[in-house]
């Protein structure tokens, strides 16, 4: 058998390329050469991109034998199909090979021309489509127009020839571009053949046919029912219970008539070894101890699964994968590190790292430690100058637990001294930007303020009056600074002060007018004893 490794990438390769999309009608290969016709309306331009996309071309008809090809493809359809034929600028050359149009393949050579009722005006049509009506010959189109569909045209490597059959023998083809046929003269690589009535399989790889089974890892190995490995490591064609494969073609099930197998139960697969029967598991599993049950073999344990610098194995049901390790990219066989700073995912600086990236802050600023891509404002002292608004000198902003302070020249950020503002129901130290919260001996921290009795508190020797450590608790309040008085204190405070001014006012008033009364008064008697000519007279008794 030839290498399976090579064998396997082959048929992938071309399985993976006619996955999706639409397929073919009907196909012919011939040489070196496979034709397909897709009946899918489309313009020139679309059905150009649906043959590129089916790893071809839109069809050359070069020579009398690639015209020979189109009642094979177009027979039993009717309408209009694009061939690979267009007029790119300029106008007609009726001189010219081709008249002015080229194939697709960029070129003009064609020993075959077959137009119908050529137009040569430079408003003439640039595309070329075929029909069966105009019996294939070549007609102007323009190319933003729908036709019925389109024909494609690829090339093959290492093709294999038809099979050869002996008499009474048939056999189906089916290519890896999705169409079926039985006298196909060239097959690419990939395509499985069934010969009737033996029912036996083959599949094209590197010009041979390599009868079933072939490889597991590619279509069963051409088995009907499960392909597995043997005892040999050869792949082995198994069926159901009660059905054994037909030792004709080793392919296919037909019923036993006496099955040892029915009474091992096995899970898997059941083979024999001489004369008697055991079970055995598909590829990626073992035989469990109870020889009939099968389990995942974890092909990871094995390090040499996965070589080369920054893979690692996944262990998968049946297999394994051979992924890159988080922040590498597979390319080219390797697996390289992912720049993740292309993407811009840091608001200030990113450095890329092999597999992985950080962020950094600038100046003033340190990361949000609740979102590490982010940065926020950061003050490591008392006071910091505040970051202003370049086109505003007025707009500041501060850290938060900071208060601006405008002075004359700058404006400033003032640390906020929490813990003045009883923020905290037992103890509390301020810090850069917050404070933290503690409680007495006896107590525990509840929402990083309050302090809750515990319950069967048992006091050890720690002094009294000494305060538990606590977490970091964020400013609640970084607007402002609190004041040291409570709004019912200030209020009392100015009450009383508008009093006693107002008290002693009133007094001074008071005192003063009383004076001024007593003077009038003294002044009022003297006036009168003057008038009335008294006198203070002492009388001598002697």
């Amino acid at each position: 058998m030839k290498d399976a490794t090579g064998l396997f990438v082959v048929v992938l390769t071309v399985l993976m390329g006619r996955v999706g999309g639409i397929q073919p009608n009907n196909g012919y290969c011939i040489g070196n050469q496979c034709f397909t016709v897709f009946e899918d309306p489309s313009d020139f331009t679309t059905a150009q991109h649906q043959c590129r996309e089916k790893n071809g071309h839109l069809m050359t008809v070069r020579s009398s034998v690639s015209n020979d090809i189109l009642p094979l493809l177009l027979g039993n359809l009717t309408g209009r199909y694009w061939i690979g034929l267009h007029r790119p600028t300029g106008c007609p050359k009726n001189g010219a090979a081709l008249r002015g149009y080229k194939w697709v393949t960029n070129d003009s050579e064609s020993d075959f021309f077959n137009w119908e009722n050529f137009n040569s005006s430079c408003s003439s049509p640039r595309c070329v489509s075929v029909s069966e009506e105009d019996g294939f010959k070549w007609t102007q189109v323009p190319c933003g127009e729908q036709t019925n569909g389109f024909l494609c045209e690829h090339s093959l490597t290492n093709p294999c020839k038809s099979l050869v059959l002996a008499p009474g023998e048939s056999v189906t083809y089916r290519t890896p571009m999705g169409f079926e046929g039985e006298d196909l003269l060239s097959l690419p690589q990939g395509s499985t053949a069934i010969k009737m009535p033996s029912e036996t399989k083959y599949v094209c790889f590197s010009e041979q046919w390599l009868k079933a089974p072939w490889t597991c890892e590619i279509l069963e190995g051409g088995c009907e029912h499960k392909c597995a490995l043997d005892s040999n490591n050869d792949p082995t064609c198994y069926c159901e219970q009660g059905l054994t494969v037909n030792p004709a073609n080793k392919v296919t099930c037909e019923v036993a008539t006496d099955d040892p197998c029915l009474q091992l139960n096995c899970q898997h697969v059941c083979y024999q070894i001489g004369g008697s029967h055991s079970c055995t598991c598909n590829e990626g599993y073992k035989l469990a101890p109870d020889g009939k049950s099968c389990v995942d073999f974890n092909d990871c344990k094995d390090e040499r699964q996965c070589p080369g610098e920054n893979f690692k194995c996944i262990n998968t049901l049946g297999g394994f994968q051979c992924v890159c390790e988080d922040g590498f990219k597979p390319r080219g066989g390797l697996c390289v590190d992912v720049n993740e700073c292309e993407s811009a995912p840091c608001e200030h600086e990113c450095h890329n790292w092999p597999g992985t990236y950080n962020c950094s802050c600038s100046e003033g600023y340190k990361v949000d430690p609740e979102s590490p891509d982010k940065c926020k404002l950061h003050c490591p002292d008392v006071e910091c100058p505040a970051v202003c608004d370049h086109n505003n000198k007025y707009q500041c902003y501060c850290p938060d637990g900071y208060i601006s302070e405008e002075r004359a020249d700058h404006t400033f950020c003032i640390d906020i001294d929490e813990c003045s503002s009883y923020q905290c129901e037992q103890g509390c130290e301020n810090t850069f930007g917050s404070f933290v919260c503690s409680c007495k001996p006896g107590y525990t921290l509840v929402d990083q303020v309050n302090c809750k009795e515990v319950e069967d508190y048992e006091f050890s020797s720690t002094a009294p009056g000494t305060f538990a450590p606590t977490p970091f608790v964020p400013n609640p309040e970084p607007t402002r600074r609190p004041s040291g008085v409570t709004v019912g204190g200030l209020v009392g405070i100015i009450v009383c002060t508008v009093f006693f001014i107002v008290l002693v006012v009133f007094l001074a008033h008071h005192f003063l007018r009383s004076r001024g009364k007593m003077e009038s008064a003294g002044a009022l008697k003297a006036s009168e004893g003057e008038a009335h000519g008294l006198h203070h007279v002492t009388s001598d008794m002697s």
